[in-house]
């Protein structure tokens, strides 16, 4: 209970900074979770626990990484310029499908607009619905053995 007490706040903090850089014209979420674990170390009380382990270094970049794939979107539907590599391959997409990304889309294209936002809210609502009961599943998967474990995510992953 100790440790969820102390990533609150770079949780917290890496959203937000997140949220920030990710938004902005190409910075991908490389940028913001580098960002948040500079000012985790800055603000850590003990910064020698940085580099072995320390879980305010690991929850505030990954908090950071999250909202980065979101927002994202906001440069790439809204000026179309991309916020990084994956939305470079997404204007693309959109161009070839003689979609012109800018200012005049919410226009032009009210779907392709609105349809990723309502997606994006009705995600994020259903990872939470999905998640929080299957908290302890999870954590129980992490009392199986390292040397089990670990072929399952290979297999899994390949």
């Amino acid at each position: 209970m100790d440790d969820l007490r102390r990533m609150v706040a770079p949780i917290t903090r890496g959203t937000a900074l997140g949220g920030f850089f990710s938004a902005l014209p190409g910075i991908g979420s490389t940028i913001s979770s580098s960002h948040s674990y500079a000012l985790e170390r800055r603000v850590a009380r003990r910064p020698e626990r940085f580099g072995k382990g320390a879980i305010e270094g690991v929850a505030g970049p990954e908090a950071a990484n999250n909202p980065a794939s979101i927002t994202a979107f906001v440069p790439t539907l809204t000026l179309g310029i991309p916020g990084d590599p994956i939305m470079a391959l997404m204007l693309g997409a959109l161009v070839i499908h003689v979609i012109q990304p800018g200012p005049m889309m919410l226009q032009a294209h009210p779907d392709m607009f609105w349809g990723p936002v309502v997606c994006f809210g009705i995600g994020s609502l259903l990872l939470l619905v999905l998640n929080l009961p299957l908290i302890g599943i999870w954590v129980s998967m992490l009392r199986v053995s390292f040397r089990w474990r670990y072929p399952a995510i290979i297999i899994f992953v390949c």
